[in-house]
């Protein structure tokens, strides 16, 4: 393995090395399923997709589990607000959270558990917790357990934290905590919450804590020591600081690495339901191509913010800009097909040096506006090579193309994105009055009609269609305006 990653818990870039060979465990926090999606929940999903991807092109087996969380304080309030069973409003967004990861080109995990269906897990991670010492059940009977932070001296190592300057956990009534910076394991059930939300324990009828529940459903699924586990930047604390001091305080190796993603912001302020500032991946995915969304969201480097705007036109540009990049990729790939379908075949990604340039920006802690920039050298190149007639080099430009847009989870023709284009269905319809154009338009300049032929030229441009002449005839592609 060549591939290097920024590890949040050491603040370094460290070399990559898999736990088990030729396979990769990965368990990266899903959605608490409250309400819809939006860019900032879904950019976590794009990068570590495009992770997955990468490490499988490099041939290794990848076993990715994601949680979700069906019950939390959130979702029990905002299904009171709404008048509907918690359970019913939880499957209503984790059913949106489903369509988001088909909307932007994202694999599903190769699991996906529920809090809910692990409530055995987690109340015999407590109980070894409690049998260790750093665990207390609350002696004022609300059935509320805790974490004990003072118990663990490495508390804070992953966040970088010192106890002392830690402000107390939000999450609980103060009054049955030792120390005000204690967090939940288990909350006990509350007067006026729905007793469904709540499941026998030795401490009483209660439910989770959040915290606990990916250090459960990560240790069933991928062991007591896995590779990666990742998240939006704002998990590190208190969230993933909790859940790695609770598992190894279990006894637990956990985590190997710890990977953070950073946040997509709207005017300059994180995206989230709280502020009300967001964009939900089903509106965006509307009003832009959504492997142009996915795109902006993956061509910046993952540790980088994001800023992201309706209102700001330089931001806008940035997805304008995103779809004409999809364009220019898409333009290239249907002539280069075209050339393949001519019988010239593409060699090995890998004996191109546009490819080596993105395949070292890939092992570089996944670089992709290296990678990027590599791709777009490579189609260029590759465009140059057909005007130049030169069939062969544009056959093994085409292969390393269609190499980084697999990576990306871009490519036009891969099944992810099969009838999501906006009106395919007349593409041949259009196909056929463009080309009878064109036709009209050779012909005319075989008679050197140059009028006739400009005027054809500019009813097409009228269109928004751009005119390519090639050694093997004339190429049309859309600009969207």
């Amino acid at each position: 393995m060549t591939l290097k990653l920024y590890d949040t818990a050491t603040r370094s870039v460290r070399d990559f090395v898999p736990l088990r060979d030729g396979a990769v465990s990965i368990y990266h926090c899903g959605l608490t399923v409250q309400a819809s999606p939006h860019l900032g929940h879904i950019r976590k999903e794009v990068v570590f997709d495009v992770l997955r991807r990468w490490l499988e092109h490099k041939g290794l087996e990848v076993t990715v589990v994601a949680n979700v969380t069906d019950i939390d304080d959130k979702i029990l309030a905002k299904s009171a607000e709404a008048g509907v069973e918690w359970f019913a409003h939880a499957y209503r967004y984790e059913r949106e959270l489903h369509d988001a990861y088909a909307a932007l080109g994202c694999k599903p995990p190769t699991y996906e558990p529920r809090a809910t269906g692990h409530i055995p897990e987690m109340l015999e991670l407590t109980q070894a917790l409690i049998e260790r010492g750093h665990a207390y059940a609350a002696p004022d009977g609300s059935g509320d357990v805790y974490f004990d932070v003072k118990s663990w001296p490495r508390y804070g190592e992953l966040s970088g934290q010192k106890v002392d300057e830690m402000e107390p956990a939000a999450d609980a009534d103060p009054r049955g905590k030792r120390d005000p910076r204690d967090f939940a394991l288990w909350k006990g059930h509350k007067e006026g919450e729905p007793l469904t939300a709540s499941w026998p324990s030795p401490w009483g009828r209660g439910r989770p804590g959040w915290h606990l529940e990916c250090s459960a459903m990560a240790g069933k699924y991928l062991g007591d020591t896995f590779d990666i586990h990742g998240g939006g930047v704002d998990l590190r604390f208190p969230h993933h600081e909790n859940e790695l001091a609770q598992s190894a305080a279990a006894g637990k190796g956990f985590a190997r690495y710890w990977m953070h993603n950073a946040w997509v912001t709207m005017a300059g302020e994180k995206m989230s339901k709280s502020l009300g500032n967001t964009a939900l991946v089903s509106e965006v995915t509307r009003t832009y191509d959504p492997r142009a969304v996915r795109f902006f969201l993956l061509a910046p480097h993952y540790r980088s913010t994001i800023e992201f705007s309706p209102a700001d036109d330089e931001t806008r540009g940035s997805l304008a800009e995103a779809e004409k990049a999809i364009q220019r990729i898409d333009s290239f790939v249907e002539r280069s097909l075209a050339l393949v379908a001519d019988g010239v075949g593409t060699a090995d990604a890998a004996t191109v040096e546009q490819y080596g340039a993105f395949a070292a920006a890939m092992d570089d802690d996944l670089s992709t506006p290296a990678a990027v920039a590599a791709l777009f050298d490579a189609i260029r190149a590759g465009n140059q090579a057909i005007a130049d007639g030169d069939v062969a080099r544009a056959g093994l430009l085409a292969g390393a193309v269609a190499a980084m847009l697999d990576v990306f989870g871009i490519h036009p023709d891969a099944p992810e994105w099969a009838g999501q284009s906006a009106g395919s269905d007349l593409t041949p319809v259009v196909d056929g009055l463009v080309g009878a154009l064109l036709q009209q338009r050779a012909k005319a300049r075989e008679a050197k009609d140059w009028a006739a032929a400009d005027a054809i030229r500019d009813i097409l441009a009228d269109l928004g269609l751009t005119i390519t002449d090639t050694p093997t005839g004339p190429r049309w592609s859309l600009e969207k305006r």
